[in-house]
């Protein structure tokens, strides 16, 4: 069975995590994904552990079910082969900042001249109409910017970034989700249009879910802020040999966990008496949680409240991920043998189709290792391939015969 973006064809410009990712995640689900490379290639492969020079850890995260072109865009040969390549595809995605993107001449306008059913999605750091709009952006100033670091110095007392590229990966998720949308616009009998995915705005949506809080209305009816989380007692609990996330969240939950600690007592306070009552008395509510969590092992009460259906997790190292029982039983994990790299681990596609499944079909691509078919496909000549590699224009992965 083929996945369900088989026959869509993606021209991928995009580096580092906002764009590979989220065209991985296409390429899982069908798509024929073209990663366009500079001569030196995406950063990301040479950074991590890795075999070889090209090949880090980074960049083989991010990068499956594509096929790598080189093409050198600072030259007029390289613009026309992004042009050629682009007039075959279904999807353009960079992430140069609006004024580079003008200064490469790579403006939506001049793409849908030449393909007017186009989905040109350009992803970067803040809205184009903005002030900070050509502001260079990477993950930390996101969060620093979207109000993501403050909200950690609840946890430490001071700023801190969260320990995950937290900003380029939630906006890989609208990349996707807005190409899946403009290409149903199109197949609806639309036709193409211009795509901008902006970090900042992206992540101050994701924050503001629920910290919007009062602000909400104008005027305010309260503080900005969801009390129960920003909340210093909020946490893992440390049990008698670990660490417990527990989450009793509806009232029967809160009954039922006092019934398997034995406190009694707390059936009938007031401040456990609903969830506005709780979330009034937070910081009280988790202090006493946390005290009751610490009489009993890991295990005890993973055992005790599993068999009540309340929502408790033993906290679970990334090592441990490795074997977790979940991911074993649905085969989560997979290895495969690269050509070049050896025994690869890598994860499965998360997301479940019954009639189209996606699939890893193919391994992280050497740089430049599909300049030449690729290019052959956009109409180019073996002669006028050789013209282009003699020149610095295009080049293959070094380990394939010329």
């Amino acid at each position: 069975m083929t996945g369900a973006l088989d026959g869509i064809r993606i021209i991928d410009l995009t580096t580092v995590i906002l764009g590979p990712w989220a065209a991985q995640m296409l390429g899982d689900m069908g798509a024929d994904v073209i990663k366009v490379e500079t001569p030196m290639g995406d950063m990301t492969r040479y950074n991590g552990p890795r075999r070889s020079d090209d090949m880090g850890a980074f960049y083989l995260g991010a990068n499956r079910n594509k096929r790598s072109v080189v093409i050198d865009l600072t030259t007029e040969e390289g613009k026309e082969a992004l042009f050629k390549l682009v007039g075959t595809a279904d999807v353009f995605m960079h992430n140069f900042r609006p004024k580079v993107c003008k200064k490469l001449g790579l403006e939506y306008e001049k793409f849908a001249e030449a393909n007017p059913d186009l989905i040109y999605c350009a992803a970067f750091g803040f809205n184009s109409e903005g002030p900070m709009a050509d502001r260079p952006a990477y993950d930390d100033i996101i969060q620093a910017a979207s109000g993501m670091t403050d909200l950690l110095s609840v946890i430490g007392g001071e700023p801190r970034f969260v320990p995950t590229i937290m900003a380029d990966k939630t906006s890989s998720f609208h990349v996707v989700s807005a190409i899946m949308a403009g290409l149903l616009h199109r197949e609806r009998g639309g036709t193409g249009q211009a795509i901008e995915v902006p970090m900042f705005e992206g992540l101050v949506d994701f924050v503001m879910v629920e910290h919007l809080f009062g602000e909400t209305f104008e005027p305010p009816i309260g503080d900005m802020g969801y009390t129960r989380l920003l909340n210093t007692s909020r946490r893992p609990y440390a049990t008698k040999d670990g660490y417990l996330a527990v989450l009793p969240y509806s009232d029967q939950n809160w009954q039922d966990l006092f019934d398997v600690a034995g406190r009694d007592d707390l059936k009938t306070d007031i401040r456990f008496s609903d969830i506005s009552q709780r979330t009034k008395h937070s910081q009280e509510v988790y202090d006493i949680l946390g005290q009751i969590v610490a009489t009993k092992t890991s295990a005890e009460w993973q055992s005790a409240l599993d068999a009540r259906h309340v929502p408790v997790q033993v906290v679970v190292t990334k090592e441990e991920l490795l074997d977790h029982e979940q991911l074993t039983a649905t085969g989560f994990w997979q290895k495969k043998e690269h050509p070049t790299e050896g025994t690869m681990r890598y994860p499965s596609p998360p997301v479940q189709f019954s009639k189209t499944p996606s699939s890893v079909r193919r391994l992280q691509p050497r740089l430049g290792e599909h300049s030449r078919e690729v290019l052959a496909e956009a109409g180019y000549s073996d002669a006028e391939i050789d013209a282009l590699m003699a020149s610095g224009v295009s080049k293959q992965f070094a380990g394939q015969a010329e």
